[in-house]
């Protein structure tokens, strides 16, 4: 089983990118199933239900989020109607609208993906390591996927040893920088801290670098756009023994 892990996809021209490139993937790798991270998907921050359509459409499988999952006040009821979108588990189970884990049903297996969101330099959610056990008792999928959108590697990297041995994969979301420590753990996990992003290379985390700047210097609000031009996705493909559920192979790629 092949598995495509995308990272945090940056507005329009992120996703018309994937659009582009995802088809073509899929069919080289022969992939199976794809995840991709959504939650920056629209023009200006945040998800839409037409951004999270359109990546649908694109050949996305199942869609996770993050600290912007809810930016856009328009997604709320879409987390409940949508079937393959995903909230961090660990918001407020009575008040958040959606679901952090999901199975999805392929035939001849099942494949659960979770979505986590770390404490660090963060919103204070619910532990995640709590969060987790919990989703996990009541797992019954061979194959289980964790995106873990976190700012610390150190939270994110502690979360993986934790993991080893009790998910097939986990990758990390959030920082929109690529980190080349892809690896396979002792007990059959493959891990990376951060996968990426898919939008503009001349960027900073996919906004004008200028806006950026200004930004930092004037400590002032500014109002972020997307920068244009060249393009990559950032992405990380999974080999998944079906029987075992252990990762076999981990192939990191920044696709242009």
């Amino acid at each position: 089983m092949n598995i495509l892990a995308i990272g945090d996809v940056v507005g329009g021209i992120g996703c018309r990118f994937l659009r582009q490139r995802l088809p073509a993937l899929k069919k080289f790798k022969n992939i199976d199933f794809v995840i991709a991270n959504g939650e920056n998907s629209s023009d200006g921050n945040g998800i839409t239900p037409a951004s999270a359509e359109y990546l649908f459409s694109s050949g996305v499988d199942v869609i996770t989020t993050g600290n912007h999952s809810f930016r856009r006040r328009e997604i709320y009821p879409y987390y409940d109607e949508a079937p393959y979108i995903l909230r961090p588990a660990n918001f407020p189970l009575k008040t958040t609208p959606g679901k952090g884990m999901l199975i999805y049903d392929m035939g001849r297996l099942q494949i659960c993906v979770i979505n986590l969101m770390g404490c660090v330099y963060l919103d204070s959610l619910r532990d995640p390591y709590d969060t987790i056990d919990e989703l996990l008792e009541s797992n019954t999928a061979k194959i289980t996927i964790l995106d873990f959108h976190a700012e610390a590697t150190a939270e994110k990297l502690a979360l993986a040893y934790y993991l080893d041995g009790r998910i097939s994969a986990m990758f990390g979301t959030h920082t929109h920088v690529q980190t080349a420590d892809e690896c396979i753990f002792e007990n059959g996990m493959g891990y990376i801290t951060d996968v990426g992003m898919t939008g503009p290379v001349r960027s900073v985390l996919g906004v004008k670098p200028e806006l950026a700047v200004r930004k930092q210097r004037e400590k002032l609000p500014v109002r972020f756009e997307n920068a244009d031009g060249e393009c990559k996705m950032d992405c990380i493909l999974f080999s998944i023994d079906e029987k075992t559920g252990k990762t076999l192979q981990i192939e990191r790629m920044e696709i242009r």
